[in-house]
């Protein structure tokens, strides 16, 4: 419950930064809007996990790996191809994973941020 309570703060609070970010400065770009809220807030992993990936991950649906404790074989596979190359498919999308998992709010730093989370979460 604190994390649900948490997300709506952080939505809450991202949509009151846009907005008035947005009146001040009119001219500048939705997606540099978003990476100023991200960088005032600061990334929580778990959170962004909570919302984006654990539809996904918690089930390993669509033949996502699971992430839970004790599964870190379900991660052997893709982590031989090496660490850049797990972060680069969640970055680009593979298989039936789309683009970042759908965090559209998520640099690329933040997404191998969600990876090492994934990863420690599983072993």
């Amino acid at each position: 419950m604190d994390v649900i309570k948490k997300l709506i703060k952080n939505n809450i609070k991202l949509v009151t930064l846009l907005w008035a970010f947005a009146c001040v400065n009119p001219t500048l770009g939705y997606e540099k809007s978003i990476q100023l809220a991200q960088l005032s807030d600061g990334f929580d992993a778990k959170a962004t996990y909570m919302a984006s990936c654990f539809a996904c991950h918690s089930t390993g649906a669509a033949g996502a790996p699971k992430v839970e404790s004790g599964n870190s074989a379900a991660w052997t596979s893709r982590l031989e191809k090496g660490m850049d190359t797990v972060v680069q498919n969640a970055i680009v999308g593979i298989n039936n994973m789309p683009p970042k998992g759908l965090c559209f709010t998520c640099t690329d730093a933040d997404i191998t941020a969600l990876v090492q989370y994934m990863i420690e979460n599983s072993k």
